[in-house]
């Protein structure tokens, strides 16, 4: 990891943080308090945690059975917040789905199970991608939600490049080179996270 991947990671930290405190000013502003606004908070702080990790103690972090299950509450957060805010009727069985995810995740990584490691952990992943791609888009269309929503699909569709190039390069299969993948993550996670980040402040305030 050189200089500039730590910069960025520290960026995309800042950015989380900004984006917390205004989920949790939503939070706070509106009776009774939004569920959903505790998803979305969690999934930031363990961007802010994992991106926090990678600085400390580089790339050689993600070989962590421990920090992979971590790691998929980041697009679980996300995509049941999302369902618990626009398909709510839904959220209590999407949420057994999840934990299911995290206990197969967890069980399929430190028992090494090779390839089924790898299409369980993208399994769960592409579901969960799937979920944040397309509900936002689905809301803005039912007037749910301003058009600038939009960009927490293209924060869904980054989140997946990266997560599904993560898990084929664990399996020994990988999609493009370790080299390649890890100079592109730090400024991929940025991206992510800004595009995030505008999408759910336009969201808050058209809600104001």
């Amino acid at each position: 990891m050189n200089l500039l991947d730590q910069i960025m990671l520290l960026l995309t930290g800042l950015v989380a943080i900004y984006l917390v405190w205004q989920i949790a000013g939503d939070y706070r502003r509106n009776e009774p308090h939004p569920v959903h606004d505790l998803f979305y908070m969690a999934a930031f702080v363990v961007l802010l945690v994992d991106g926090l990790m990678m600085i400390f103690m580089t790339y050689g972090i993600l070989e962590n059975p421990a920090v992979v299950v971590v790691s998929y509450l980041i697009p679980l957060g996300l995509s049941l917040g999302l369902v618990s805010e626009f398909h709510k009727r839904f959220q209590k069985t999407y949420l057994i789905i999840g934990l299911i995810g995290i206990f197969a995740i967890a069980v399929t990584r430190v028992a090494d199970t090779g390839l089924v490691t790898t299409f369980v952990l993208a399994g769960f992943h592409t579901v969960a991608a799937f979920i944040v791609i397309f509900v936002p888009a689905q809301a803005i269309k039912a007037g749910l939600a301003p058009k600038g929503f939009a960009m927490v699909s293209v924060g869904g569709i980054l989140i997946s490049i990266g997560g599904i190039a993560l898990a084929f390069l664990k399996s020994g299969k990988p999609i493009l080179s370790a080299e390649i993948i890890f100079m592109i993550l730090a400024p991929l996670l940025f991206l992510m996270t800004v595009a995030f980040s505008l999408g759910f402040i336009s969201k808050i305030r058209n809600s104001q």
